[in-house]
């Protein structure tokens, strides 16, 4: 797979600078813990606030620079991806420190990274806090403490650039179109009118750089978030504040729910983003290209079922994945979303019934909101459940 320049010397090192001691969708405090005390040789760390549950938040810095860069992770718990990606980061700062691209990255900025803001919600695999909160909704009330911990940072540390690191659903197409949108990027607005101030513009062509990195090898699957202005979200606020930020949203690659092939190109872009910002080549871009990148809809279930034949009728029907913790262990339970004619929407896996009578064994009675873990197709039973 070859990467655009300046990505593809670092890319070519992946393999040997990715943390594999994590891995998959659940990730919490307990996984991380013992890469925080391995990187305390590095960099420095420290623990900067505690969670509804007493649990210690911690950032971890990079870069002995001038320009300050502020990053966080996790601030929704079940948004794990670009954890792991910002590991792998850490070990890539350690191991190729002397590569040139990661030199200029280190000698010009200091980047401050807080892996994982949210560790009640990692704990238990939610979006919220444990106090039900969307971390990402109260940026303006600053009701929770983990909200204080980012703010405080983001006032102390004063940063020139903010990434904001989260992960989406797979129901996410890049455009109108059969790709899914495995990255997407956000510069949030300043104001309701969406105004393009110069602060904003930087974050535009910051994002502009990591399109035309990484289009290579994500053709077509590179997409653009809706930018309506919401001063409860942090992107927002602190862009509003005239810093600019950069959202990331890992999303879905091909038979990767598990998501350890977007983890590197998650890698791939923070690695975009930092250099084009170390080097200045961000400057270059035109930031109308940012509006090229299409945006984000919302075209695409898991499994549809085509043109099955259900109590003699001719129908599709569309299956959404819920991701359930039991145990610690995260499953992909199949519900049926849709039951109807001609299902307009894509689908990631596509099973073409060409009018052939299915049985679901574990229904009575088939409609939308039931979980239906498999189907019989001619005697075969096919499983849609994954683990």
């Amino acid at each position: 797979m070859n990467y655009s320049e300046p990505l593809q010397t670092v890319m070519e090192a992946y393999s040997s600078i990715k943390e594999n001691t994590i891995e998959g969708r659940y990730l919490h405090l307990g996984h991380i813990a013992p890469l925080l005390k391995k990187h305390t040789e590095n960099f420095r760390i420290e623990e900067i606030g505690r969670s509804v549950l007493d649990q210690p938040i911690h950032y971890v810095e990079i870069g002995a620079g001038s320009i300050k860069i502020l990053a966080w992770s996790q601030m929704h718990g079940n948004e794990s991806t670009t954890t792991k990606a910002v590991f792998d980061l850490l070990n890539a700062a350690n191991l190729l420190q002397n590569v040139p691209e990661m030199k200029v990255i280190l000698e010009t900025c200091r980047i401050r990274i807080i892996p994982m803001l949210n560790p009640d919600g990692a704990k238990a695999y939610t979006r919220v806090n444990a106090n039900e909160i969307d971390l990402n909704r109260d940026a303006k009330k600053l009701k929770e403490p983990e909200s204080n911990v980012l703010r405080k940072e983001f006032d102390e540390f004063q940063p020139d650039f903010c990434l904001n690191l989260h992960d989406q659903r797979t129901i996410f197409s890049a455009g109108k179109v059969a790709e899914p949108a495995t990255l997407s990027f956000l510069t949030p607005s300043m104001d309701a009118e969406r105004s393009v101030f110069p602060e904003r513009e930087k974050s535009m062509q910051v994002i502009v750089s990591i399109y035309k990195h990484l289009q290579s090898v994500l053709p077509g699957r590179i997409g653009r978030y809706d930018d309506a202005y919401n001063i409860n979200c942090t992107g927002d606020a602190f862009q509003t504040l005239g810093v600019p930020t950069l959202l990331f949203e890992a999303g879905h690659a091909p038979n990767d729910y598990k998501r350890d092939k977007v983890r590197e190109y998650v890698f791939a872009a923070l690695f975009s983003a930092l250099y084009s910002i170390a080097s200045g080549r961000y400057l270059e871009n035109k930031s109308s290209i940012y509006d090229q990148i299409p945006q984000n809809e919302k075209l695409f279930n898991d499994i549809i079922l085509r043109n099955a034949l259900i109590n003699n009728q001719k129908l599709d029907v569309s299956i959404q994945y819920k991701e359930e913790l039991e145990n610690e262990t995260l499953k992909f339970v199949p519900i049926i979303e849709k039951i109807a004619p001609d299902i307009p929407n894509f689908a990631h896996w596509e099973i073409e019934l060409k009018d052939q009578k299915i049985e679901f064994p574990e229904l009575n009675n088939l409609h939308e909101n039931v979980i239906v873990n498999k189907i019989v197709l001619n005697g075969d039973i096919w499983t849609l459940k994954r683990e």
